[in-house]
Order: C-alpha cells, then sequence, then structure tokens
C-alpha cells in the first residue's frame, strides 16, 4: 500500500514522539493549501490529493469512535498503514452547542453514561485503560484536541465535516438534521458553531487543513424550500463565518440529494427559488470570484452502490460524470467554473465478496484515474459505542454495534477484510500514483 501526497512521502516509523510547533508541522505537510482551476495546491504550487478514509464522531457521545478498543495513536496508525494521507473526522454541531452553553454533560464520563446508561460503566473503563491520558473528567473537546495532535504527530491531514446537527447516524429523510430549518437544523447555531470550530482548530489542530460545510443535503417536509437558491443562501454564509475564522481552510460544498449531484456550480446555472413559498422569484449564481474565499472552494460528491448496479464502465463514468465533474474537465466548454472536486464519501460491505459483485468498485476505480481527484473512503470504523438510525421500522438504537463497511474489525486491531481492501481501497490510492 503506498502512501500518496503529491509532495513528499514519510516513513510511518520516521515519525518523531514529541509534536513540533504547529508552523513547523505546517510547513511540513505543505500547509495552508489553496486552489487553482480544478487543482488543490500546496503553499509552494504543488499539486494535492486528498487520499483518505472517514472517521465518524458525531454520533451520540460526539466522540470519534473506537476508543474503548485501542489508544488514539494506534487508530490514527492504521490511516498511514492503509495508504492514506487524510482523514475525513465528521461532528456534530451538538458538541459545540453544548460546549458554548458550558453545559455538565461534556466530560467523558457523562459523555458515555448518558447515552449508553448502565453499559456505559465498562464502555468508560476501557477508554480509560486504552488511554490514560483521559480521565472521567477530560471534557469532549479536549478529546478531540488530542486525536487532532495525534494525527498531526503522525502526519495526517485532518478534513473536518459537519456530519449533523443533533448528534445520531446520518441519513434519513425526515430525520430533523437534512435541509436548513429543519427541527434540529438551526442555520443561526450551524453558522454559529462553525465560527467557533474553525477558529479553535485553526489554532489547535497543526494539521488541519480543510472543512466540509454540510454532508448529504437533502430534502425535508418541516423546513425552508428546498432549491439551490436555498443552497446558496446558506451555504455562502457558513462559507464566510469559516473564512473569518479560519482564512487559511479549504471549504468543501456538498451537493443536493445526500451529495449525489453538484453539477449546477460548475455549470454556472442560475440557482432558482420554488414557486408558492418564500423563495419564489429569487436566483443566485455562486460565483467563486466574489467571495473572499474565492481560492479555497472545493466541491464534494458521494457515489454509493445501493442500486447494485451491472453497468459496464463507459455507461458508469458517463452517467456519473453528468452530475458534476465537468469542474475538473478543463476541456468542456460548457463549464463555466473549474474548480476541485473530491468524492467524500464511498464504500461498501466488507465481507469478501461484495467488491466484486457489481462494476462499481471497478468502475469508480477507473473515473478516479481518468479525472485524477481525491477521495475519503466510507469508513474506519470497525464498530461504534452506539448507534440510532431514524428512518428504521420500529426505529433502533444498538449498542457496540459492529460496522461491517468499516476497514477495521470489532476490536479495531486488525483488518476485516484483506481481500476487499486490496481489490478496492488499495486499487483506488493506485490510481492517483
Amino acid at each position: 500500500m503506498l502512501f500518496r501526497y503529491c509532495t513528499f512521502g514519510l516513513l510511518v516509523g520516521s515519525i518523531a514522539s514529541a509534536l513540533p510547533s504547529s508552523d513547523v508541522k505546517k510547513r511540513k505537510l505543505g500547509l495552508p493549501y489553496s486552489t487553482i482551476s480544478k487543482d488543490i495546491i500546496d503553499r509552494d504550487g504543488n499539486p494535492v490529493l486528498f487520499v483518505g478514509s472517514n472517521w465518524p464522531g458525531h454520533q451520540e457521545t460526539m466522540l470519534p469512535e473506537g476508543l474503548q478498543h485501542a489508544s488514539v495513536k494506534d487508530i490514527v496508525s492504521w490511516i498511514r498503514k492503509f495508504g492514506l494521507n487524510s482523514i475525513r473526522l465528521t461532528f456534530a454541531i451538538e458538541m459545540i452547542d453544548d460546549y458554548l452553553s458550558n453545559s455538565p454533560n461534556q466530560t467523558l464520563e457523562r459523555t458515555i453514561l448518558n447515552p449508553l446508561g448502565d453499559n456505559g460503566t465498562s464502555v468508560l473503563a476501557d477508554i480509560l485503560k486504552h488511554n490514560p491520558q483521559f480521565t472521567k473528567e477530560t471534557t469532549r473537546l479536549e478529546i478531540w484536541d488530542d486525536v487532532a495532535k495525534e494525527l498531526a504527530r503522525q502526519d495526517v491531514i485532518l478534513h473536518l465535516d459537519n456530519h449533523v446537527s443533533k448528534a445520531f447516524w446520518c441519513c434519513a429523510l425526515d430525520d430533523g438534521n437534512g435541509w436548513f430549518g429543519e427541527k434540529y437544523f438551526d442555520v443561526e447555531k450551524w453558522i454559529r458553531g462553525w465560527g467557533f470550530i474553525a477558529k479553535h482548530a485553526k489554532d489547535h489542530w497543526p494539521s488541519f487543513a480543510s472543512v466540509g460545510l454540510r454532508n448529504e443535503l437533502r430534502s425535508a417536509k418541516q423546513a425552508e424550500p428546498y432549491d439551490w437558491y436555498t443552497w446558496h443562501l446558506h451555504m455562502t454564509a457558513a462559507a464566510d463565518a469559516v473564512h473569518k475564522s479560519a482564512p487559511e481552510a479549504l471549504i468543501f460544498f456538498s451537493g443536493l440529494d445526500y451529495d449525489v449531484y453538484i453539477d449546477p456550480i460548475p455549470l454556472g446555472k442560475t440557482l432558482t427559488g420554488t414557486k408558492g413559498t418564500a423563495t419564489e422569484n429569487k436566483t443566485a449564481i455562486f460565483n467563486p470570484s466574489k467571495h473572499a474565499w474565492k481560492t479555497k472552494v472545493v466541491l464534494e460528491i458521494h457515489k454509493y452502490d445501493f442500486e447494485a448496479t451491472q453497468d459496464d464502465c463507459a455507461t458508469f463514468k458517463k452517467k456519473w460524470y453528468a452530475k458534476g465533474f465537468q469542474a475538473v474537465d478543463l476541456s468542456n466548454q460548457a463549464a463555466k467554473y473549474h474548480l476541485p472536486m473530491v468524492i467524500s464519501e464511498w464504500g461498501f460491505i466488507h465481507n469478501g465478496t461484495y467488491w466484486n459483485q457489481t462494476t462499481y468498485a471497478k468502475c469508480l476505480t477507473e473515473m478516479v484515474k481518468d479525472y485524477h481527484v481525491g477521495f475519503f473512503q466510507w469508513e474506519l470504523s470497525g464498530s461504534f459505542y452506539l448507534q440510532t438510525r431514524p428512518g428504521r421500522v420500529p426505529q433502533a438504537t444498538i449498542q457496540g454495534l459492529e460496522e461491517f463497511w468499516g476497514l477495521l474489525n470489532y476490536n479495531w486491531d486488525g483488518v476485516r477484510s484483506p481481500v476487499t481492501v486490496e481489490n478496492s481501497l488499495d486499487k483506488m490510492v493506485a490510481a492517483l500514483g
């Protein structure tokens, strides 16, 4: 497995145990990053590709998963072992709301016991056993700080993604988290949260490079109008808040319908409101040059295989290209804006066979090679503290749930399915070689 970063390669064994100053670390990683046309570039103008996985931290505990099974140091080391250079770390705005309200529920003890009840006692003990740097009184944000510093120690680029507002699994229609103004999606708190956490990350997380404004926006019955005008109104406001707090950070913009299309942005289409609603007759154009963050814009898109497609790769790529890859195709004269693209989620079950049951893995790899775009595989986790999935009938909350899509096994101490990794993640990494 190879480590892919366009300007340098670093051996895991050579990493010093002591964390250099933030400025030294940033220089080593080439931070800060900017954009020019379809490329992300480092401080010296060299192209950069995010090649990573996802590490969920947005569920009820609001902690990065897996700390009851392994140390922060050992978990982070897996990122490099898989040949990756970055991690998409997901969080809930609720975590920031608790901090700003000085909630008593922020200690590690309350963070674990409140959602897990009596079962949380043993989970808490296991977290402290594997991570003796923590105590029962360590706060959530202090744990995030520790994770971020370990990522920097091991030269892992940190991409911070706002997955949800209310902390639980994403995503379902009408789960309260999906669209602006929905039950849990308070736009003012979302923007306030970004203002706080972006500054905190800038000040305290040495390998912090970028943010994802919101994961998998989707329609909701009780929310603001579901249209591109509303998207533009709020996403640009959040980008302003991030840029004010962390002007060096890249800003990822996701699309609609669970982030499966974003083509109106590179095509420069007029973003319209919805007839019969508060946005009727309102229009906007997403023009990066009009904003202070014009050299920080990255588009993100998701691609899963829920339909178990058997499309040949030519068909697969043609269909997906139309969803937004015009942004990275300099030969496409219909594209008004050429911007970097990152596939921020892709993946499937690691059962050893699924990778070869559809054309998905093969065609996805070809797409990455054709357009040379970075990615974050879903996901690192082998199991969860607990998981609540609204939308299931009946709704289920399961403690200690195994994650069969994860790169790691249940105990976070080995690879779940080497043959799956060899024929999916490894090939995706190699496609960018």
